[in-house]
């Protein structure tokens, strides 16, 4: 009796050593989709497409508000993710006092979506801002963009489209130039782990979409200039604060990318940082919930209240 007594307990200790325990799972996509969402205090249009509004939170209060304009990730496609899928988190900095303009935009498999109309319409819902501070209390000298995933590449894009020359599909005149951007896991060179990426993006149950060749038009080696119009390291110095928070346990866009990335901007010139949450995964930089919510929030803070 007494080895048996010996044996479980041995047992007991090895289940429960922190040896063999194993890391809690990480949040996935349908967790960040089914966070709660209260509705926006206004949807409004940009533009005349079906995706081309946002929805806009606003706190109480006379004063004018910072703003911070959300971008949702989704791999660029329709099917993965909308505005909504943000909007845990923009109900979040409302209770800050902060209001936010999370964007939609035309994504894979709507008509128009693509090179340029994905960009030019996270473009033109970003420069919507102006129009919106002389309708809303809203403070155009705090204002940051923040994206998730391939929201946060567009974010860091549309923070950076001030070096577009005239000569691009993208360029606009006067573009809203932001006080700084938060990148969440989102790619800035988009001319690497192009396979490694899209293998990611597909789903098992539906045909093939190379999510980056079809957003481009091709592999960079066929579009290079719609490529070097995208891609960040090709347009630094961007001239605005930068900000990237990856998670350790991040498993869409390796870190080694954005450490390469701040190590550029920082030579030419760019304020630009790496924060890491240990501990968090890709969905978790976008949940108001997780350990790395607190992480976020101070960035933003942070940003706001920089001196330009």
């Amino acid at each position: 009796m007494s080895y048996i007594v010996a044996t479980l307990t041995m047992l007991t200790l090895l289940l429960t050593s922190p040896l063999v325990q194993t890391e809690p799972a990480v949040m996935t996509a349908a967790d960040l989709l089914a966070l709660p969402v209260e509705a926006p205090d206004r949807l409004l249009a940009y533009g005349r497409e079906a995706s081309q509004y946002g929805e806009l939170r606003l706190p109480h209060g006379r004063d004018p508000h910072p703003l911070v304009v959300l971008v949702h990730g989704g791999c660029f496609r329709h099917e993965f993710a909308d505005a909504r899928s943000i909007g845990a988190m923009a109900d979040a900095l409302k209770r800050e006092g902060i209001a936010t303009w999370s964007l939609e935009y035309r994504r894979l498999k709507e008509l128009g979506a693509g090179w340029p109309g994905t960009y030019r319409d996270v473009g033109a819902g970003v420069d919507y801002v102006r129009e919106l501070a002389t309708r809303y209390r809203l403070d155009l000298s705090r204002v940051i963009i923040l994206g998730h995933s391939a929201g946060g590449h567009l974010a860091h894009w549309a923070a950076a489209r001030a070096r577009l020359t005239p000569g691009s599909a993208l360029y606009v005149e006067r573009p809203f130039v932001p006080r700084g951007v938060i990148n969440l896991a989102g790619r800035m060179d988009m001319t690497v782990g192009i396979d490694e990426y899209e293998a990611t993006c597909e789903l098992p149950s539906a045909p093939r979409l190379p999510v980056l060749r079809t957003l481009l038009g091709g592999l960079p080696d066929q579009v290079p200039d719609r490529y070097a119009q995208v891609s960040l390291p090709a347009l630094l110095p961007l001239g605005v604060r930068q900000v990237m928070i990856w998670g350790t346990r991040e498993n869409f866009v390796p870190v080694r990318q954005a450490e390469t990335f701040v190590a550029a901007a920082r030579g030419a010139g760019d304020d630009a940082e790496l924060q890491m949450v240990t501990g968090a995964g890709h969905f978790e930089t976008a949940s108001p919930g997780s350990s790395a919510w607190p992480v976020v929030l101070s960035a933003i803070k942070s940003l706001l209240a920089a001196r330009q």
